[in-house]
C-alpha cells in the first residue's frame, strides 16, 4: 500500500496505509487539539505554503538519480528472481544474510552492474553464478560490480553477502528499516518496512519500481526455536536446525516489488479457510499473535472475504491466487506486501476506531491494504512520481468497496468525506528519474478526481469495465503514468488528458463558472482556474431530469427546458464533482 505519511500534516510523505488522510484528513489530529477554526486554518496554510517552497526549490544530487533512475549499470540485466536468506539477531539488532539474485541479460553494453545497499549496511562479497568472486566499489548507498562479459539472453546469478548494523525504524511503518519490538507480553518481534525508502535498506537489489522479478522471490529466516518466520506466499520448507534455532522459506512465484518481500517473526499461530472466488479456489491464512488468536477468528474472515467479494467484483480476480491471500498481524499499523497483508489495526473498524460516517462501517486497514494488490502490487508504476497510481485508485477502492457494501450514495458520501484530507500544497506528479514522491494528495485528490470522473462518464457498467480492464489488460506489468492516463481515455471514448494534467500535475481546483439567461431557457458556463482546455464532462441529474455537458475554459451555452434547470446548484454539483462552483458568474 503501505509506509504512509511520515508525518500527518503531509509536509513530509513516506507513503502507505494511508488512513487519517483518507477518512478525517490530515489536520484532523490538530483540530482536536486545536479547536478554534482559524487557529487550524492558518497552521495548515503555513505548511502547505511550506511544503510548496521546499517542492520548488529541492536540489537533486548524483545519489538521486544514481537512485531514480535507469542507469547504464542497471539497463542491461532484467531481474528474474531474488533469493534472500537471513539471519536476525534481535539483541544485536543486526539481520546479516545473502541475496541470490538471478537476472537475463538484454544487451550488449555491459558497463558493470549497479547493485543497491543502503548503509550502514555494507556488501562483503559478490559471487557470479556460485564460482567467480566479482570486485566492487562503493558509492554512498550503490555499488558498482565489475562483471564478465555474457552472452545476450543468458541466464546468470550474483550472490552478495551482506552484514552490518541495519537502519532501524524509528516509527513503523512510517519510517523504513527493521523494527526490533516486544509484543504485548514482552516477546521478541521483528519485520521491515521499506516502502519509499527502499527495499535496500535491508538486503541488496536494483532498488527502482520499474524491474519486478518475473519469477518471483523467496524470504529465507533462520530465527529462534520460540518464535515462528513469516513471509510472503507460500511456506516452502521449515527446517528444525538442532541449534536452538529453525529455519522458514517463503516464496511468491508472480512478479513482486522489491519493497514487499518482507520478514515478519514473532510468536506466530494461524488458521485457514478456503475461499470461492472469481477465478476459483482462493487459500485464505491469518498469523496473528498467539494472544489474538480467538480474537482474529471471529473478526477477520467477515471482512476479507467482504474485501475479496466487492474488489473481485470492481476490479476483477484477485491478482495473486498461486499465492495465496494471507493478513499477517503486526505492531505497526499496516502495509500492503504482496500476498502477506501487514494487520494492525487493533481489531477495530475504521483507522484504529476512528473516521467517518461510513468509515466508521469497515476496517480500513484490512480494506485499504488489501486494495493494494489490484492497484500497486498487480498494477506496479515504474517510477516512483507516478505512485498516485497506487495510491489514488487504492484510496478510490475504498469508495467502490464503500458502494457495493451500501449502495451509490454511500459511496458517494465516502468519497466526498475524503476531500478533508486534501491539502493542494504541491503536485500529485513530482520529478522523474530522481526518486521522488509527490504530494499526499496523491491519495484523497486522485480518488476524488476518479469519482468526478465516474459521475461524468454516467454508466457504472463502462466504468467497471475500465478498472477491471486496467488490471486485466497490465496483468502483473510495471506501468507508466501516460499508459493508464490514455488507456482510460481510450476506453472512456473520451480524451481526459487535460482532466489529469489539472489534477495530477497542478495545484490548481478549477471552478465551474455559470449564469441563467434571464428567462432561464439558456445556462451559460465554463471552467476558470484551469489549465487551458481544461474540459471535464458533467452529468447533471435527479429523478425527473437529465442534463450532460462538457463545459472547457471557453464559455459555452446550453438550451435549458422543463426542471432541468433545478439541477445546476452549488450544493447538488460539488457532491458530484471535485471543482469549485459559482452561480451567477460575471461575463
Amino acid at each position: 500500500m503501505s509506509t504512509l505519511r511520515s508525518k500527518l500534516n503531509g509536509v513530509q510523505f513516506c507513503l502507505r496505509g494511508l488512513a487519517v488522510v483518507s477518512l478525517l484528513g490530515p489536520a484532523f489530529a490538530q483540530a482536536q487539539q486545536q479547536p478554534n477554526p482559524d487557529s487550524v486554518r492558518a497552521q495548515r496554510a503555513r505548511m502547505v505554503a511550506q511544503a510548496s517552497e521546499e517542492y520548488k526549490h529541492k536540489v537533486f544530487t548524483h545519489a538521486d538519480t544514481l537512485r531514480g533512475s535507469v542507469t547504464p549499470e542497471r539497463a542491461w540485466w532484467d531481474v528474474q528472481r531474488y533469493d534472500i536468506t537471513v539471519k536476525p539477531d534481535f539483541l544485536a539488532k543486526m539481520a546479516p544474510g545473502n541475496d541470490l539474485i538471478t537476472y537475463k541479460v538484454i544487451s550488449d553494453n555491459q558497463p558493470g552492474m549497479q547493485l543497491d545497499l543502503q548503509e550502514p549496511l555494507h556488501i562483503d562479497s559478490v559471487i557470479f553464478n556460485g564460482k567467480e568472486r566479482l570486485p566492487f566499489t562503493r558509492e554512498g548507498n550503490v555499488w558498482h560490480v565489475k562483471t564478465p562479459k555474457q552472452k545476450v539472453g543468458s541466464i546468470n546469478t550474483v550472490q552478495a553477502y551482506f552484514s552490518g548494523v541495519p537502519h532501524e525504524s524509528t516509527r513503523p511503518p512510517w519510517s523504513g528499516g527493521w523494527t526490533f519490538a516486544k509484543d504485548s507480553l514482552g516477546r521478541p518481534w521483528m519485520t521491515v518496512t521499506c516502502q519509499g525508502m527502499g527495499a535496500s535498506l535491508w538486503y541488496p537489489c536494483k532498488d527502482l519500481q520499474y524491474d519486478e522479478p518475473d519469477k518471483g522471490g523467496s524470504v529465507t529466516m533462520t530465527v529462534p526455536d520460540s518464535l515462528v518466520a513469516v513471509s510472503n506466499g507460500r511456506m516452502q520448507s521449515k527446517k528444525v536446525n538442532g541449534d536452538g534455532t529453525t529455519t522458514y522459506k517463503w516464496g511468491v512465484v508472480n512478479p513482486i516489488s522489491n519493497y514487499c518481500l518482507i520478514p515478519y517473526i514473532g510468536k506466530y499461530v494461524t488458521f485457514h479457510e478456503d475461499f470461492q472466488g472469481e477465478k476459483g479456489h482462493l487459500d485464505l491464512d491469518y498469523w496473528v499473535l498467539d494472544y489474538n488468536l480467538a480474537k482474529a477468528k471471529s473478526y477477520m474472515p467477515e471482512q476479507v472475504h467482504n474485501m475479496l467479494h466487492a474488489f473481485e467484483h470492481w476490479m476483477g480476480p484477485y491478482p495473486f491466487y498461486e499465492d495465496s491471500y494471507k493478513l499477517v498481524d503486526v505492531q505497526h499499523t499496516g502495509m500492503e506486501h504482496q500476498s502477506a497483508v501487514a494487520y494492525g489495526n487493533s481489531y477495530a473498524f475504521g483507522y484504529r476506531g476512528r473516521g467517518s460516517k461510513y468509515g466508521m462501517m469497515y476496517d480500513f486497514i484490512i480494506i485499504h491494504e488489501s486494495g493494494h494488490e489490484w492497484f500497486g502490487n498487480n498494477l506496479t508504476t515504474k517510477d516512483l512520481a507516478d505512485m498516485w497510481v497506487h495510491e489514488g485508485f487504492t484510496n478510490y477502492s475504498e469508495t467502490l468497496f464503500t458502494d457495493f457494501m451500501w449502495g451509490k450514495e454511500a459511496g458517494n458520501e465516502y468519497n466526498i468525506a475524503t476531500r478533508r484530507g486534501i491539502r493542494n500544497d504541491r503536485p500529485i506528479i513530482p520529478r522523474y528519474n530522481v526518486n521522488e514522491q509527490g504530494s499526499g494528495d496523491m491519495y484523497p485528490k486522485s480518488g476524488c478526481m476518479l469519482q468526478s470522473m465516474r459521475h461524468g462518464i454516467d454508466d457504472d457498467e463502462k466504468f467497471r469495465s475500465i478498472i477491471r480492464g486496467l488490471q486485466k489488460d497490465f496483468y502483473h506489468q510495471t506501468v507508466t503514468t501516460q499508459q493508464v492516463e490514455h488507456y482510460v481515455s481510450e476506453k472512456a471514448g473520451f480524451d481526459y488528458q487535460k482532466v489529469f494534467d489539472q489534477y495530477l500535475r497542478t495545484t490548481q481546483i478549477p471552478d465551474f463558472e455559470y449564469y441563467f439567461s434571464d428567462d432561464k431557457k439558456k445556462v451559460t458556463y465554463r471552467y476558470a482556474n484551469a489549465v487551458d482546455g481544461f474540459n471535464l464532462p458533467m452529468v447533471l441529474k435527479n429523478d425527473k431530469a437529465r442534463v450532460k455537458i462538457v463545459p472547457t475554459t471557453t464559455w459555452k451555452t446550453t438550451d435549458l427546458k422543463g426542471d432541468e434547470v433545478a439541477l445546476f446548484t452549488e450544493e447538488g454539483i460539488k457532491n458530484m464533482y471535485y471543482i469549485g462552483v459559482k452561480a451567477n458568474a460575471s461575463h
